[in-house]
């Protein structure tokens, strides 16, 4: 061994630590919600699947959804409610040439309504798959109905083919600006501007090399330019990287931009982006070797702040199939655009192995700068349009539209990692929390149907809770939020739901609202209630950065609930834990309860089992809770327990006696009721003679005795009958003469042989054979 070697390990143990306490990966939420149908709105109907695309129209108060097949318009306060629906269907020859082309009908072949954008005039312009074949049309919202206006536009370029492949699309001043791929096979990626003028990408592995789309968005730059800037439009995706040399396939997650006033060039790229850049962003997650790969992102602006001041949240997922990692990631817009316009390029360069390698470039620029939008200073060199670009600037962004520099996350690590289910989605909301300051509170979708609701604290990252939104769990592929009714909308592929920022009620005293670190909610001592700060004038109790509870005012002490056991029996406490973070502990009489092969600590109760008298006493649940203010422990239930005097293994819990009161006074009734009832149904049997009267059974049996008397030669007979063999056929009573057989007087059946005496067989006529089973 290298004598070194124990050195660096030395060395190299603190950094490790430091690393693993700056990024904890097992973030647990402080509450999961599991599903139910109050969690939220649901929208689902029937024999209707993927609901993943949304449009929110604020101005006519809807929510369109897009599905397969169908469109719908929704209450947007309510999405539960449909206001109005239109189908949009492939005729059976288009599901034809479908399934001829090698697609499975009954999936691959229908019409999936991939976009649905709001143009100017307020009409929505959408798109569907529509068998491999994708067709747009304009929709509009008239006197309550849905209405296709059967303009169909050839939909190639703008919406995909293969209905699960991911997309990206935006519509920009009636322009529509689509990342999808051109061909049935999927083989020709394209990021495309459809109007006024087509604008798309060069098929080259160097621009979009076997990309998977994420998202678009807009960025307007150009507002308050001193350079007389252009707006931008950034696409987000991840795609093999061609600047690798190694040996396997290489996935990376990319950004890239175009300038909104691109025309293309005028003899090279035409009709082609001149402003087309990209560059790897990188989420440097702990115990990763390869990159993570990019699933979502979204676009925060403080409309108070300039647009350098966006930041864009994105959402990454492992590559390995041996990792369950999830992972957020921040980045500033300045730091995007800083590396398109003033960063390194990378170039290729063909080596003896019949490759091509990609480093950095190091020779001249040319100027105008490539990849650059049309700004002031190339208008004063004449350059009014992309059209009059020099050739020598465009052949260098054909060539290199890669950029050398990786994008950083804010702070070069992550906000968030996360073991378990895939992060899918992502919303960001600012609010501002009783102390004056904003939070951005991130909702996370996963694969299982959960959202996710997180804050970053100070480099702290807290997860507030998970909701079970979906049942069965669906992956969310698609989340939404309204400014006008603050809610939050999610798509899958069973239905849709809605959502509130909030939901303050969950929490039911004080210290369980303060300790939650909700920045949307706060505890109101005049109603008792943990409400939202926006709907309260008054100052509400809230501690988010600290959780500080020690500022709610002294609980009520739990009013105790008497439980009762039979000695040997088993009775469980409950007492449901309102924390994920809480320890549960229990007292008997004021002294710790210590655990044992009786008394069972379960995760929402006690297990008493086998009770003695010494299990009587008064029982205390605890949670014991840790925030950086310090340890909270509250009482949260309280048993009076009793072993009731008895003996034997009984496992039947029993109330506690009550004396009074309308159960009591109900259950005397009843006794009188079924006692009468009683009474009436002997009489009743005594009057037809079911059950004879006792004096009538003395008389028969009088007159029974003197018959037997008289035939004394059958009684040895029957004797014999009495010690028959056990192989004979048993004899059972004949007529009863209508009295019934539970009379202490009845007949008898037993086994009995037929026997001969002197040669004459003896008769038996009040009993029969049975030949037959069934018959007894």
């Amino acid at each position: 061994m290298h004598p070194l070697l124990p050195l660096c390990v030395f060395w190299l143990l603190p950094l490790a630590w430091t690393l693993e306490e700056d990024t904890p990966l097992d973030c647990v939420p402080r509450r999961s919600v599991p599903y139910h149908r109050d969690n939220a709105h649901l929208f689902h109907e029937e024999g209707v699947f993927n609901y993943s695309t949304m449009l929110l129209r604020e101005d006519l108060d809807l929510l369109l959804l897009g599905a397969r097949e169908a469109v719908y318009a929704l209450d947007l306060k309510d999405i539960s409610k449909k206001l109005a629906s239109v189908k949009w269907e492939v005729t059976q020859r288009q599901k034809d040439e479908c399934r001829n082309k090698g697609k499975n009908p009954e999936t691959e072949c229908k019409n999936y309504i991939r976009i649905l954008h709001q143009t100017e005039d307020n009409r929505m312009y959408v798109c569907g798959t529509n068998a491999f074949d994708p067709e747009c049309d304009y929709m509009s919202y008239t006197n309550g109905k849905l209405t296709l206006e059967k303009k169909a536009e050839d939909g190639k370029g703008k919406c995909p083919f293969d209905p699960f492949q991911r997309y990206a699309s935006i519509m920009v001043e009636n322009n529509l600006y689509s990342a999808t791929s051109m061909n049935f096979l999927g083989s020709e990626p394209v990021l495309m501007r459809s109007s006024p003028v087509s604008i798309r990408t060069e098929f080259k592995s160097s621009w979009l090399h076997e990309p998977n789309f994420v998202s678009m968005t807009q960025m307007p730059e150009s507002y308050m330019s001193e350079e007389g800037d252009d707006d931008k439009v950034y696409l987000f995706f991840s795609e093999t990287a061609v600047e690798c040399d190694c040996f396997n396939k290489l996935v990376v997650s990319r950004v890239a931009r175009v300038c909104k006033g691109d025309l293309g060039g005028q003899r090279t790229l035409q009709k082609k982006w001149t402003s087309f850049l990209k560059a790897r962003m990188d989420c440097p997650v702990l115990e990763s070797q390869l990159p993570y790969i990019i699933q979502d992102t979204y676009r925060l602006c403080d409309p108070q702040q300039p647009w350098k001041d966006c930041l864009f949240y994105a959402i990454f997922r492992s590559q390995s199939d041996t990792s369950d990692l999830s992972a957020v990631c921040a980045y500033r817009v300045s730091d995007i655009s800083k590396v398109f316009a003033e960063g390194k390029y990378k170039t290729p360069v063909p080596v003896e192995t019949s490759f091509v390698k990609w480093v950095m470039y190091s020779g001249d620029v040319p100027v105008p700068r490539p990849g650059a939008c049309i700004d002031n200073a190339a208008r004063k060199a004449g350059i009014n349009q992309t059209l009059d670009l020099p050739d020598r600037t465009l052949q260098f962004i054909k060539d290199r539209p890669l950029m050398d520099q990786a994008i950083q996350p804010i702070g070069e690590k992550p906000l968030l990692v996360r073991r378990g289910a895939t992060f899918t989605r992502i919303i960001v909301n600012q609010v501002q929390a009783a102390d004056g300051e904003k939070y951005s509170v991130m909702f996370i979708g996963t694969e299982e149907g959960t959202m996710l609701k997180a804050v970053n604290y100070n480099g702290e990252m807290f997860i507030i809770e998970e909701v079970q939104l979906f049942q069965p769990p669906e992956p969310i592929k698609i989340l939404k939020f309204s400014n006008v009714t603050g809610q939050l909308y999610a798509g899958s592929d069973y239905g849709a739901a809605q959502i509130p920022l909030a939901t303050c009620g969950r929490s039911l005293c004080c210290m369980d609202c303060v300790l939650a670190r909700d920045p949307y909610c706060g505890w109101d001592i005049v109603v008792q209630e943990c409400v939202l700060l926006s709907n309260s004038l008054r100052g509400l109790i809230q501690s988010v950065k600290e959780g500080n509870a020690s500022l709610c005012p002294g609980a009520d002490p739990v009013k105790p609930m008497n439980q009762s056991i039979w000695p040997g029996g088993n009775l469980k406490l409950r007492c449901p834990s309102p924390s994920n973070m809480a320890k549960t502990s229990w007292e008997q009489d004021g002294s710790p309860l210590t655990p044992s092969t009786r008394l069972q600590l379960l995760r929402d109760g006690l297990l008493i089992l086998n009770a003695t008298d010494s299990d009587t006493g008064r029982y205390s649940c605890l949670t014991a809770e840790h925030s950086k203010a310090g340890l909270f422990t509250t009482t949260v239930a309280e048993y009076q327990v009793r072993v009731a005097p008895g003996s034997g293994d009984r496992n039947a819990i029993l109330p506690w006696a009550q004396m009074d009161g309308p159960s009591v006074a109900g259950l005397q009734a009843v006794v009188v009721l079924l006692v009468v009832s009683l009474l009436a149904l002997l009489a009743w049997n005594f009057y037809k003679g079911h059950i004879p009267l006792p004096w009538n059974c003395a008389k028969k049996n009088k007159e029974q005795s003197q018959e037997n008397h008289e035939q004394g030669g059958l009684d040895a007979n029957q004797d014999a009958v009495r010690s028959a063999a056990a192989e004979d056929k048993p004899l059972v009573s004949g007529a009863n003469n209508g009295h019934s057989s539970n009379h202490t007087g009845g007949e008898v059946a037993f086994s009995a042989a037929e026997e001969e005496s002197d040669g004459q067989k003896v008769t038996l006529p009040s009993f029969q054979f049975i030949d037959d089973e069934s018959e007894i």
